[in-house]
């Protein structure tokens, strides 16, 4: 990630409590949370597909200017790592969290690009306490990475454990 301020919080409300003493109840259906900015460089794009996904239009800018993208683009894999990043960083609590069982619907309708700057919006779609194991609840999360120009360069649906405040209440 290029240099720049930590990320933030971009949406006019956040969460009542900070990320590490954030729990289940804290995750309210139908609250939507936006941070940012992270600005992805060449170098890092290079960088990142020679490691994990060395296709040409994502390692060599000259043979990527004559290919399907006209320029350089980050590989999806590379733009998942960014909103995970965010993820992380502010939305997922880092006292409660159990792990996932998993992600429904990766997609990457847009490339990334050398300079892009992304932002990232979480939006609470449910959130119910696990009958078998009343100690932890499961959320589902729609999460979305966008460029400056917002448009939709990726997103996913997210399922997360995280323990409950107050276990067995």
């Amino acid at each position: 990630m290029a240099d720049e301020t930590k990320t933030r919080c971009l949406s006019t409300t956040d969460f009542a409590v900070p990320v590490t003493d954030r729990y289940f109840e804290d995750y309210v259906p139908g609250s939507v949370y936006e941070y940012g900015h992270i600005t992805i460089t060449a170098d890092e794009i290079v960088s990142f597909a020679r490691q994990y996904d060395p296709q040409s239009f994502h390692t060599d800018p000259e043979q990527a200017s004559s290919g399907p993208f006209g320029g350089l683009i980050a590989s999806g894999w590379h733009t998942a790592a960014v909103c995970m990043r965010l993820f992380v960083d502010h939305y997922l609590s880092h006292v409660a969290s159990m792990a996932s069982p998993g992600m429904d619907e990766l997609r990457w309708p847009r490339p990334v690009r050398p300079g892009d700057r992304l932002w990232f919006r979480a939006t609470i779609e449910a959130a119910r306490v696990s009958n078998s194991k009343p100690d932890r609840g499961l959320v589902h999360t729609t999460a979305e990475l966008l460029n400056s120009d917002d448009d939709l360069v990726l997103s996913l649906k997210a399922m997360n454990f995280l323990k409950r405040r107050h276990a067995g209440t």
